[in-house]
């Protein structure tokens, strides 16, 4: 009997213990929070960048009037005391609508300033961009930049800085100088005011001490842009944005797994899409169609 009574309480114990861990796991392990309602957190987005457009100004006075020594940076500075006249930012600006790239039936208001517009190449949203940047908070603290310039892939960025970047040209002369490096004369600069639903979200980069549900601003100097073609197929990626929503995630017409900007076989029919379409010696692409379905033979498995 006495045996017995000791296992039934080892028994006890040992779930005890067991309980007792669980609860201590529990305790332990991070809260998950979902994210914020996308629509709502846009209307708040919106009206704090509309403040930060309402009291602060760049320095649009060194742009028009460069002395030699200028180095052609976008500066903000609050309206205030000896700069109470200076026009604001809201009255500068541009703006366009940009769906939500998670909830396409969120849009918003992206604010971009033009300060100079380029006099080269326009790039396409999916295209590579040489620029440097620098990234601000709204409290004009730094928190990411490069004055060298680097390579970006517009599809792989926010989509605010994306967006507002596609708005805006390359330099008009590229000049190669004796030790290797080029010169960039009349490239685009500007900058954008990126609501969070745009940018990070819930889920800022863990370094340069941004948090969830910042609003952002981006200065850029855009130099030049390179078509891309993401997966060598011959088709320019932008031309892979089958319903023109300028999100190439989202077009796969044979659904095995990569969009078709990343496919060498987009209707997955054992022929390569390369092999399915025809380029001149200018470049030109046409998109035959044996036979006659009206869907051309590079989408279509059983022309």
């Amino acid at each position: 009997m006495m045996t017995k009574i000791k296992y039934v309480f080892a028994l006890l114990v040992a779930i005890l213990a067991i309980t007792i861990s669980c609860n201590k796991d529990d305790e332990d392990r991070p809260e998950i929070i979902p994210p914020r309602d996308r629509g709502p957190e846009a209307e708040r987005a919106e009206k704090v960048i509309d403040t930060f457009l309402r009291t602060h100004f760049y320095n649009y006075l060194e742009f028009e009037n460069p002395t030699p020594d200028f180095d052609y940076r976008i500066r903000f500075d609050t309206i205030a005391g000896d700069n109470s006249t200076k026009i604001p930012l809201l009255d500068q600006v541009s703006v366009k609508e940009v769906k939500d790239p998670v909830d396409p039936n969120v849009t918003y208001n992206l604010y971009y300033l033009m300060v100079r517009e380029g006099e080269g190449t326009k790039p396409n949203f999916s295209d590579y961009t040489t620029n440097t940047y620098e990234g601000l908070l709204l409290n004009l603290d730094l928190f990411d930049s490069s004055v060298i310039p680097v390579r970006f892939d517009l599809t792989e960025i926010i989509t605010g800085l994306q967006q507002a970047m596609i708005e805006f040209k390359g330099a008009g002369n590229v000049i190669s100088n004796p030790d290797g490096t080029l010169t960039f004369e009349d490239y685009g600069i500007g900058a954008v005011f990126v609501p969070a639903g745009l940018g990070y979200y819930q889920s800022p980069p863990p370094t340069g001490g941004l948090k969830a549900y910042d609003q952002l601003i981006f200065t850029f100097d855009l130099f030049a842009s390179e078509i891309a073609d993401h997966d060598g197929d011959g088709i320019p990626s932008y031309m892979e944005d089958l319903n023109n929503n300028q999100f190439l995630f989202d077009d796969n017409t044979d659904g095995d797994g990569p969009a078709n900007y990343q496919d060498i076989d987009d209707d997955n029919d054992g022929r390569p899409t390369e092999f399915e379409i025809e380029i001149d010696a200018n470049g030109n692409i046409t998109f035959p169609d044996a036979d006659g379905d009206g869907i051309p033979d590079y989408l279509d498995p059983d022309n």
